[in-house]
């Protein structure tokens, strides 16, 4: 499946150089429809199909799909929004194509349809429905009848995707080309279902007139760049991570993000304990090393002394002065920095001191509540969550990971991760800190920042899918192994394949 992300006027720019180099504009319709038609005949058995049609293009394509659907068995009724006559373009020589009746759409079209097709608006409509189009969406969200929607459940727009309004809900979307912005995001990505993205044939000089805003993040993204250890490798070649620990009644936090640096790979993992915190990290370390660290005065030189390949702090630190000059002091050593949770919530008052400091080598790893902490407004101020950490990350000179269900990778002259790739399960205490571990224990390694942050995600994410509900944070790192020799694996499948090609 296609992974690029594009906006919705990229994507009308797409559809304009397929025309401009040969392809026109009902080759890609009758295209788009017989994507959507193979989806459904691949997933239902045959039976009454209502296809709800709007004025534009996007009821252009229901009436290919229905006509499809005709000609494969399926009773078909086809429920226009406005009139035939209105119907331009594509639009209306798609209509001409069309040999059934064509209703007026009304509150009572639904009938005894077994199956609904959304091609009112898809990402063309950039307001919540009204009149007979919300009725229509209002009768369905009661009714157990599958909704297919083209391109997007009507309702949402393409780069909007907080509709604010009401909307159809999709058991499956089909769209063409690549995603917009609302197939990644939420709430927009659940009210679509499952995601298909059809092949309709734009021709491949198309990035020459547009740029992705950014990608789906998976393994070939960075792969390449994870460490491979060979039988001669010793521990102190596979770095030094050195996460930050919070006081005597907080320290669980970063033992997690340790423990991951850890089973991430890196060679030697030294958890900084305050004095009055070393019984307690203590009695709970085992592969973890334990050095006592006294204070922001001597972060800097204590990264130092144990020669520092990466460095995690603020899990549990603490919000005030004491970590926010711990901090700085680390952020003027060579080490690259992961700063999470308390030592981005320290800030809060003076988060230009901080992007001051920031360099491309760290990332930071906000949730939405820290993230406003440290740019107040930007979120709502924004389209969506990528073009806010775009903008964060061009601030903040460093790479910035916003978690959530949608967590969205940024960097200062990269391309935009977006990574789906997760368990709600994951939404529990700790979760974070495994991920700021993670991030660390990679970035021991040698991994970029960029790369060992979309890397983390996609791990993180798949522990919580292969551990799934109840899992607590304290189960993901046992999971990585897993989770990597898996990977490795799939890897060498790969490979092999490819040879096996070359060959042939």
């Amino acid at each position: 499946m296609p992974l690029d992300v594009l906006k919705t006027a990229d994507c009308g720019a797409c559809d304009g150089f397929a025309a401009s180099v040969g392809v026109p504009g009902p080759v890609l319709m009758e295209a788009a429809g017989l994507a959507v038609a193979r989806a459904i005949t691949k997933r239902w058995a045959r039976r009454p199909a209502l296809i709800l049609c709007g004025p534009g293009n996007n009821g252009g394509d229901g009436f290919v799909c229905g006509r499809i659907l005709r000609q494969a068995g399926w009773p078909v009724q086809i429920a226009l929004l406005g009139e035939p006559g209105g119907l331009k373009g594509d639009a209306a020589a798609a209509l001409a194509l069309w040999d059934g009746p064509v209703e007026a759409m009304t509150a009572s079209s639904l009938g005894d349809a077994g199956l609904v097709v959304d091609a009112m608006f898809g990402a063309g409509l950039s307001r919540p429905l009204e009149g007979v189009a919300a009725q229509l969406a209002a009768i369905l969200s009661e009714r157990l009848i599958p909704v297919i929607a083209i391109d997007l459940p009507s309702g949402i727009g393409g780069d909007q995707p907080d509709p604010g309004g009401t909307t159809l809900r999709a058991d499956l979307t089909v769209t063409f080309h690549a995603r917009k912005p609302a197939h990644c995001l939420e709430p927009s990505a659940s009210l679509c279902g499952e995601l298909v993205v059809a092949d309709i044939g734009i021709p491949g000089g198309w990035r020459e007139v547009v740029t992705p805003l950014g990608r789906i993040n998976e393994p070939a993204l960075w792969q390449g760049a994870l460490p491979a250890p060979n039988a001669g490798t010793h521990k102190h070649q596979r770095g030094r991570l050195v996460v930050f620990s919070g006081g005597a009644s907080s320290t669980g936090a970063a033992r997690l993000a340790a423990i991951t640096g850890l089973r991430a790979g890196a060679g030697l993992v030294t958890l900084a304990s305050p004095g009055s915190a070393m019984l307690v990290n203590a009695g709970a370390l085992t592969a973890v090393m334990l050095k006592r660290w006294d204070g922001e005065a001597d972060s800097g030189a204590f990264l130092t002394t144990l020669r520092a390949s990466a460095a995690v702090i603020g899990p549990a630190a603490g919000v005030g002065e004491m970590t926010r000059r711990a901090v700085c002091e680390v952020l003027a050593q060579p080490a690259p920095l992961v700063l999470d949770a308390d030592a981005l919530s320290s800030f809060e008052d003076e988060p230009q001191g901080l992007f001051e400091r920031l360099r491309p080598i760290d990332v930071i790893t906000p949730h939405a509540g820290e993230f406003e902490r440290l740019f107040p407004g930007l979120l709502r101020a924004s389209h969506n969550r990528i073009d806010a950490v775009l903008e964060a990350a061009r601030r903040a000179g460093c790479v910035v990971l916003l978690k959530g269900a949608d967590t969205v990778i940024a960097a200062p002259g990269r391309d935009v991760v977006i990574n789906h790739h997760a368990s709600p399960a994951l939404a529990t205490a700790g979760s974070g800190d495994v991920l700021a571990g993670l991030i660390g224990g990679l970035m021991a390694q040698s991994v970029g920042a960029f790369d060992a942050a979309c890397a983390a995600a996609w791990l993180h994410g798949d522990a919580g899918l292969r551990l799934g509900a109840g899992l607590t944070a304290e189960d993901i790192p046992g999971m990585l192994p897993h989770v990597l020799q898996a990977l490795s694996a799939r890897s060498a499948q790969a490979l092999a394949f490819k040879r096996l090609s070359a060959k042939d």
